[in-house]
């Protein structure tokens, strides 16, 4: 049976036209999902697109300036809580917000709960640069111990054998050196942490390494994995930018290379969705005794019908459970 799918409707830059329109393309793919969120606002919007999504009714929603935990404390009735207290529930098998990820991340380790053995859930990414490698954490956490980065290469070892179909992810911390004495004290501690951990782990990288297939895994601290992730984003938006706008001036003073122009174009506007953050929707949030999805903030509805899905596919290859049994073994 499919899983079914709690979004957080309210939360996102453009919310909730673009979580309910996203809600719409995923039900329509075959995903089993429930709107979360306020039935005034919702409501309309469901009416004007015809759109037949069952909707649990949250009133509240915690806004981008709030104190995350303390929101999720006080508003019983916001939306991000209301899915996750579906999730503990066993109403819903997994959630997804592009709301406020402090929210989401307070959420998450207030109702759904933690992973017994699990200290700090971590953000996890697949980066589709070149070949995909799985990349945590990526902002749930921005000052960790060595142990912490330990348990997110077991966990990150899981999560790509779930989506990456790796046997055994070869797992790398990421460094300023591949030398084991390289880094600070954090990776040095951390490196024999790794080192003794249940897991491939092949020692430090560097972050030219990521999409090389020189690991699967790529292991960090949250403030360092979120700059790498919005690097790599952003690179990789001007990149195309430089190349569309190159190719277009040298197209109008040469017929040549218009004609040519026209010919490849399909084929840079094939690699721009493949390395396009959207296509993956967003980031499962792992160490949580349930499947939680954080999408971006300016999710359009191409990213939360793919953010749905990433979540749908946790919950139905029990990415919860494989990673408990990891832990524990």
């Amino acid at each position: 049976m499919a899983a079914r799918i709690a979004l957080d409707a309210m939360g996102g830059d453009d919310a909730p036209l673009q979580t309910v329109l996203g809600a719409a393309d995923a039900a329509a793919a075959g995903l089993d999902v429930v709107l979360v969120g306020d039935r005034d606002r919702l409501d309309p919007i469901l009416d004007q697109h015809d759109v037949g999504v069952p909707v649990v009714h949250a009133p509240e929603a915690v806004e981008m300036g709030e104190d995350p935990a303390a929101a999720i404390r006080l508003k019983k009735q916001a939306s991000v809580t209301v899915a996750a207290r579906m999730v503990a529930a066993g109403d819903a098998d997994g959630m997804v917000s592009a709301g406020s990820t402090g929210a989401a991340l307070a959420a998450a380790a207030i109702v759904v709960g933690r992973i017994p053995g699990v200290s700090r859930p971590a953000i996890a990414a697949i980066v589709p640069a070149g070949i995909p490698t799985v990349v945590l954490d990526v902002g749930a956490n921005l000052d960790v111990r060595p142990v912490h980065l330990a348990q997110f290469g077991v966990m990150g070892s899981v999560l790509a054998q779930v989506y990456l179909d790796r046997s055994r992810p070869a797992v790398g911390l990421l460094n300023i050196g591949e030398e084991s004495g390289k880094g600070r004290v954090l990776e040095k501690d951390a490196h024999a942490l790794l080192e003794a951990a249940p897991i491939a782990f092949v020692g430090n990288v560097e972050g030219r390494d990521l999409g090389r297939g020189t690991v699967d895994v790529l292991v960090t601290d949250g403030f360092t994995g979120n700059v790498l992730l919005k690097s790599i984003e952003g690179i990789a938006r001007l990149v195309g930018r430089m190349v569309v706008e190159s190719l277009a001036e040298a197209a109008e003073a040469d017929q040549a290379v218009a004609e040519a122009t026209t010919a490849v174009m399909p084929h840079l506007m094939a690699l721009r969705h493949r390395i396009d953050p959207d296509a993956f929707g967003g980031a499962h949030l792992i160490g949580t005794k349930g499947t939680v999805v954080i999408a971006h903030g300016s999710s359009s509805r191409f990213a939360i019908a793919n953010a749905i899905r990433l979540a749908a596919e946790g919950a139905e290859r029990g990415l919860v459970g494989k990673i408990e049994a990891g832990l524990g073994g």
